[in-house]
């Protein structure tokens, strides 16, 4: 973030935007010159981001599942505090009711004036107590609340980073991004509101049942055997509907946040095929389970409020009965009747607005339970206790008996041996579904095999880290993914430390030095959201000088030129000439052109090897290649 707050017009004295708003009539914009210095130190104290220390580790070092007791362990100290400043409050708070009784039974009664002055200077401190302890809890409990959120969502996101490719493929996205917004904001007001009003409101009652047995035990004795266990009762039957009720809730907000992520990520083919009325009732069939789901909480809520008001309501006048007969007879003064019946509001008030609170929980421990069974996920495919890195490779692979199915269902490779030599470029060609993405991604490591051995210059995969392993490869799958931000970033994604030199570098080798220089800003032009201001060649290629960049020993191409038109198809492979050189690749071939310029071509059917060798020989073999090429040439012409 820019300290030199001089250099933003927005921000400066008179040229602040601010004041050329107001000479111009035009609506307000910009920072005011009397709030700019105020504005400069808020930013002079941000940190940098570049700045920030981060470790990553493959292997998640806690194996304990995830609870609110293990999230709040770390910060028992300070939760402690929390639970001290909570105590100050209640009591300054419910102190009231007590300097009530003493007014009346010693001042009020007994005409003492001095007894009054002590009573209302004592009251007013109790007041000025509260709202200090008040002020002072809610700002530490939220400080507290929001630095336990972030390490917790810190949590979240490094265990997705650590899953593997399959978590991804099997679950929606949809639901995933539900783990990491309407589940932490539930634990977010579990923590905020609901754990500290819970703490403020089983102090209150704790408190007032102490002093009202003082008060007197016979009125307390009638309050716990006659109106407690009513309350009771109605409170399990409110914890038994609202469980089942919130499990629901929780599920249904994940399943209508899936179907919006996924019009989202397809809403060019929704157009495409007029699919929006449709995609709309859908929507609102879903939109329905959500609501019918709260509407059973909410009828659940409403009678645990109504019911426990009847109650409280009965409670009161049954005291009020008592205790006035009581008065009458000479066995309780006027002032203690009096902070009876206060203390009596103080008492039902927390259990009435367990309703809130209970909800509020509800929702926390329904979001707990989501993200525990996120947390205790392990990825199918690990780092192993003992992986050792893997050293300066020259590329060579060699497959050992691969097998590999999805899921233990149909065999998608069988028994494969194949051996590629370092600095080779070998082509895999087969139908759709033979099995050669999938190779691909065991190559990469993305899965393991079911059966079988892979190794890298004799080391075998599973024995090496990621970090070493992945740092030596490159990948460029069929349809680039390009982020958000500038170009320069998404050049360097692969290689973060490289410089501005590196980056044009890349662009030269690839060939996009001319597109790159008539861009508004050349490197640090930003580019729209998955790179949809480029074209799809345009976009491979930056996907190529990112793998160029990341000066990888072994290169994995999948089908990186399938969905291109023939001229970015002839700019792609001159860059493909530039990124391969002296490197071993690995080429999923879709069209036989690109098959044709490697050194070897491994011809797949139905998951198996059928056939290897290069363009000629296996032309000359006259067998599934050559009639896989005559069939091209007969399209192509």
């Amino acid at each position: 973030m820019p300290r030199d707050m001089g250099s933003i017009g927005a921000f400066s004295g008179r040229g602040s935007g601010s004041e050329q708003s107001r000479q111009a009539g035009l609506p307000f914009s910009g920072i005011p010159p009397e709030l700019a210095k105020g504005v400069t130190g808020i930013i002079a104290r941000e940190p940098e981001d570049d700045h920030v220390d981060v470790s990553f580790e493959q292997t998640e070092k806690t194996s304990s599942p995830f609870t609110l007791r293990t999230l709040f362990t770390p910060h028992y100290p300070a939760l402690g505090l929390a639970f001290v400043l909570v105590m100050a409050q209640t009591a300054a708070m419910q102190i009231g009711p007590l300097l009530t009784q003493i007014g009346i039974d010693k001042g009020i009664v007994k005409a003492n004036v001095k007894v009054l002055v002590w009573v209302s200077l004592t009251y007013l401190f109790a007041i000025l107590l509260n709202s200090i302890t008040g002020y002072a809890r809610i700002a530490w409990t939220g400080r507290l609340g929001e630095r336990l959120m972030m390490t917790l969502r810190i949590r979240v996101f490094s265990h997705i980073q650590r899953l593997s490719l399959d978590f991804f493929t099997e679950e929606m996205s949809g639901r995933i991004m539900t783990r990491m917004t309407s589940d932490i904001e539930a634990l977010t007001n579990l923590l905020q509101d609901g754990i500290i009003n819970l703490m403020v409101q089983a102090l209150t009652m704790i408190f007032v049942i102490g002093v009202l047995f003082t008060l007197n035990a016979k009125l307390a004795i009638i309050l716990i055997t006659v109106v407690l266990p009513a309350m009771l009762i109605l409170t399990l039957w409110f914890r038994k509907v609202s469980d089942a009720g919130y499990g629901v809730v929780r599920d249904r907000i994940a399943t209508l946040l899936a179907d919006f992520q996924e019009n989202l990520n397809g809403i060019r083919v929704v157009h495409a095929f007029y699919r929006q009325k449709q995609n709309i009732t859908h929507h609102l069939r879903l939109a329905g389970e959500y609501a019918q789901a709260n509407y059973y909480t909410a009828k659940a809520g409403a009678m645990f409020d109504s019911g426990s008001t009847v109650i409280a309501v009965f409670g009161q006048a049954l005291i009020l009965l008592i205790g006035g007969n009581m008065v009458l007879k000479g066995t309780l003064t006027i002032g203690e009747l009096t902070a009876f019946l206060l203390y009596l509001t103080s008492f039902f008030a927390p259990i009435q607005q367990l309703v809130q609170l209970y909800n509020t929980y509800q929702q926390g421990q329904a979001a707990v339970t989501k993200l525990r069974d996120l947390l205790s996920l392990k990825p199918s495919v690990p780092e192993s206790q003992t992986a050792k890195d893997l050293p300066c490779i020259e590329g060579e692979i060699d497959l050992d008996g691969v097998n590999f199915s999805y899921n233990s269902g149909k065999p998608v490779l069988s028994d494969i041996h194949l051996n590629i030599r370092p600095g080779e470029t070998i082509a895999f060609v087969g139908e759709t579904g033979a099995g050669k993405s999938t190779l691909a991604k065991l190559i990469m490591r993305f899965y393991d095999p079911t059966h079988g051995r892979i190794s890298m210059d004799g080391h075998d995969l599973k024995d090496v880290t990621f970090k070493s392993l992945r740092t030596q490869l490159g990948y460029v799958p069929q349809e680039p993914f390009l982020f958000g931000g500038t170009l320069r970033d998404n050049v360097a994604f692969s290689n973060p430390e490289a410089d501005d030199d590196e980056v044009w570098e890349a662009c030269r080798a690839v060939g996009i030095e001319d597109l790159v220089k008539k861009m508004p800003n050349g490197i640090h032009t930003v580019i729209h959201e998955r790179g949809s201001s480029l074209s799809s060649g345009e976009r491979q290629l930056v996907a190529l000088a990112r793998a160029f960049l990341a000066k990888p020993r072994v290169v994995v191409l999948d089908e990186a030129t399938s969905n291109l038109d023939l001229a970015s198809e002839s700019r792609i492979e001159l860059a493909l000439d530039a990124l391969l050189q002296g490197r071993t690749a690995v080429i999923i071939a879709h069209r036989l052109n690109t098959a044709m310029r490697a050194d070897r071509i491994a011809v797949f059917d139905h998951g198996r090897l059928v056939e290897l060798g290069c363009h000629d020989e296996l032309l000359a073999n006259h067998g599934p290649y050559a009639r896989m090429y005559e069939k091209w040439i007969k399209q192509s012409h």
